[in-house]
């Protein structure tokens, strides 16, 4: 099945973006306000830094993460909309396989996370000031992105207006913030329905579906669990199928836990796809690894 490549959402007006910000987060969930958490001793060597923004006050919170072997390739990892940040990233194993793999590894604090400057404008600026980081740190290195659940989310119009990333990974990321949110939140329903009605500029370029369509990767993974009630599978097969890349479904596992019961499992497709997008890179068009087939099952051992 060939995918033919379609043109992005176009960035809202201004006043939409701000105005949509600003309902963002009035209706965004709540998180315990947290300090700043230092990388643990066992992922030395790394290093602490500062990454300029396009937009906004004060920089993005980072650590680079140098690759244990010679370097052939360097990741970003997004974090979910978590309390810990990029300190998320600390757990589970991913940052250990990427650099054992050969990979150097960057993590960012989205804005109002961590250390970071407070937000100015969608989240996706953030996803491009990190990847330019990642790019001048890399020394020309194929470049790929891991997102988990938003992080993955506001990846998605950046990785559709870019030629410059090999490949990418996601776990539990929505097709759109606010279909997430009216399963997670319905008391907030009156509000989705302003901001699709008076905001529909931004509504549409929030659509993660819109942006997969326009991916020129090498490869591209996306993983749920079988439980997520609000990232359901559905939404992942939809995804894959817009990217046309591959889809694995983790039984017995809720939102952001496939990474918990099926953790070397999914580690290892991870892996397996940045070596396939390594491979497969600036192919304008893609020949799909796995949607509109039968989900991959992975089981919740390993």
């Amino acid at each position: 099945m060939i995918r033919f490549m379609r043109q992005p959402p176009s960035r809202p007006p201004e006043w939409q973006e701000r105005l949509g910000l600003r309902l963002f987060h009035a209706l965004a969930p709540r998180l315990p306000e947290t300090r700043v958490l230092s990388a643990p001793a066992e992922l030395l060597p790394y290093e602490n830094l500062s990454v300029p923004r396009q937009l906004g006050v004060g920089a993005l919170s980072a650590t680079w993460y140098p690759a244990y072997l010679t370097p052939r390739g360097a990741v970003l990892l997004l974090h979910p909309w978590t309390a810990r940040g990029r300190a998320y990233f600390h757990r589970r194993g991913r940052i250990p396989a990427l650099r054992a793999a050969g990979y150097h590894v960057l993590t960012v604090d989205f804005p109002g996370f961590g250390g970071s400057g407070r937000p100015l404008g969608f989240y996706d600026r953030a996803v491009e000031d990190a990847l330019k980081q990642l790019d001048r740190m890399s020394e020309g290195l194929d470049l790929f992105v891991w997102g988990v659940s938003s992080g993955g989310y506001w990846a998605h119009a950046v990785l559709a207006r870019t030629d410059q990333v090999a490949g990418a990974m996601f776990e539990d990321v929505s097709p759109h913030l606010l279909e997430w949110s009216w399963r997670a939140a319905p008391w907030g329903r009156p509000a989705y329905l302003f901001f699709r009605r008076v905001l529909p500029d931004a509504y549409r370029y929030l659509d993660a579906r819109l942006h997969a369509r326009a991916f020129n990767l090498g490869a591209v993974t996306y993983i749920s669990g079988a439980l997520d009630e609000v990232v359901r599978p559905e939404d992942t097969r939809a995804l894959a199928e817009c990217a046309g890349g591959a889809h694995s479904i983790v039984q017995g596992a809720g939102h952001l836990a496939s990474i918990k019961i099926a953790n070397r499992a999914v580690i290892r497709t991870a892996l397996e796809t940045l070596e396939r997008a390594a491979e497969n890179s600036s192919t304008a068009v893609l020949e799909p690894d796995g949607a509109g087939g039968e989900d991959s099952q992975i089981s919740a051992v390993g």
